[in-house]
């Protein structure tokens, strides 16, 4: 809840006005106050909006943290938006770490639990960062040898296991406590890992991959199971996730399914394709509020994502890796189809010019239906670029094509309209014509739009004149 008599958005606004040092400087105090226990209406926003702010900065600011926070902090890398029910191999939906920490705390290790949240508090409010790393790394030393205990315990027990996941409270509990207890078991060599590693890499070339390939050998080396780890912190720090596929290609010397599929490091095409269903399952998500910029950029990395794959790989139909992708191809087409076929209606409704009887004198087209009109062309526009990786191209040219004959042909019929509006219609009449322009500006471009909206300009100033006449 926001500050009493401090709207959200003015509340933003004074945020961003705000130069990042000041921003991060209010952050670590606002934190260190949550460590002392102090009362502060409106702090989780307040927090929430600035670290928003803070999102885009090259080298964001350290902050406080706290005890969850720094337990959690090894496993960050391996951490989905996404919910719990899903099943991602080494990944863990971030909704999930709250009841996994609930359960630590309450069931798992109450007393070591308090006693490592007051040493780490005490540690960072005396800014001794050492420290509270120290604490928190024996303190999940301790929680993974529990876990493992608490797992073993139910193993062979199909009672005892429903029983300690609805202790837990998470869907897919004991998985996901499984995939913590093996991220943390792997922890000092992952760090490494991570050290040796630039935070953000544009291009996986050469010079990356094979000092990156020595230290993912060791890792699998120590333990087989490991290497699924390193591989999603290498794709956690690559601008073009799909690119991890070069490790497979790069171990087996062959771009060949079948015998990239006789090596380790065929789990890397696993952990793209997984990537890549996790995007779709965003992008159904995105689509519930409507085809906007995030569901535009979605589209785009799943787009890459499927032409890298096809790139990189001899995926014949009949491997077990492409009849996935051309799954994922498929799915896609379903998904999407509704929503860019229903575009040129949409656009027919808004735009069909109405004798006067039909016209509510003085009524306009709602802003809000011109708006999501306008942001589903635009969409539609990008499913047109990408179409041809996600199996809908011959749907986005038809239906692109049929926008464009309409608008071609229906806009004199909204200037004419313009021209001999009378006083009770001229509203909506106008309206249609500007919702007109916004849409030529997404299909034919700025150009044609200004001079729709010119050629609309002089229709109404000549029905202004004989007005007057």
């Amino acid at each position: 809840m926001a500050p009493e008599g401090l709207p959200v958005e003015r509340l933003r606004e004074f945020l961003r006005d705000l130069k990042p040092a000041a921003r991060a400087l209010l952050i670590a105090e606002l934190e260190r106050g949550m460590l002392r226990g102090d009362e502060m209406p409106g702090t989780d926003i307040v927090l929430q909006e600035l670290r928003r702010t803070l999102r885009d900065v090259e080298q964001p600011p350290p902050r406080v943290g706290n005890p969850e926070r720094l337990f959690f902090k090894s496993i960050e890398p391996f951490i989905v938006d996404d919910e719990a029910t899903h099943r991602h191999r080494g990944r863990i939906a971030r909704i999930a770490l709250a009841p996994i920490w609930s359960w630590i705390c309450r069931d798992l290790m109450p007393e070591e639990s308090k006693t490592f949240s007051d040493d780490v508090a005490h540690a960072l409010l005396a800014n001794d960062n050492a420290r509270a790393e120290q604490v928190t790394r024996s303190f999940q030393d301790q929680v993974v040898g529990n876990m493992q205990d608490a797992l073993d315990a139910v193993a062979a027990d199909d009672k005892a296991k429903r029983r300690l996941s609805g202790q837990i409270g998470t869907p897919r509990a004991l998985e996901i406590v499984n995939e913590i207890a093996g991220i943390l078991k792997a922890r000092d060599a992952l760090t490494t890992i991570g050290a040796r590693m630039p935070r953000h890499v544009n291009a996986l070339t050469d010079p990356f991959i094979e000092p990156i390939k020595i230290l993912l050998d060791a890792l699998h080396g120590r333990n087989p199971d490991w290497l699924l780890y390193g591989l999603l912190l290498v794709m956690s720090r690559l601008a073009a996730p799909w690119q991890l596929v070069r490790f497979a290609t790069r171990a087996a010397d062959s771009d060949k399914a079948a015998k990239i599929a006789l090596n380790p490091y065929a789990m890397a095409v696993t952990v793209v394709l997984d990537e890549v269903e996790r995007l779709v399952g965003e992008l159904r998500a995105d689509l519930k509020s409507g085809p906007g910029v995030v569901v535009i950029a979605v589209l785009k990395d799943i787009h890459d994502a499927a032409r890298g794959l096809r790139t990189e790989l001899d995926l014949s139909p009949e491997s077990a890796w492409g009849r996935q992708l051309a799954a994922i191809r498929s799915e896609i087409s379903d998904m999407l189809k509704s929503e860019i076929e229903s575009m040129p209606g949409r656009v027919r409704r808004l735009l069909r010019p109405r004798p006067t009887k039909e016209i509510v004198p003085g009524s306009a087209l709602d802003a809000g239906d011109v708006a999501e009109t306008e942001a589903l062309i635009g969409f539609v526009g990008a499913c047109r670029k990408y179409a041809g990786e996600l199996a809908i191209n011959e749907m986005t040219q038809r239906t692109f094509s049929e926008l464009q004959q309409y608008l071609e042909t229906s806009t004199q019929a909204l200037i004419d309209g313009v021209r001999t509006a009378e006083e009770g219609d001229r509203r909506f009449r106008q309206s249609q014509v500007d919702a007109a322009v916004r849409f030529c500006n997404k299909v034919f471009g700025q150009d044609y739009a200004a001079m729709l909206a010119k050629a609309a300009e002089v229709a109404a100033h000549a029905e202004r004149k004989a007005a007057k006449a």
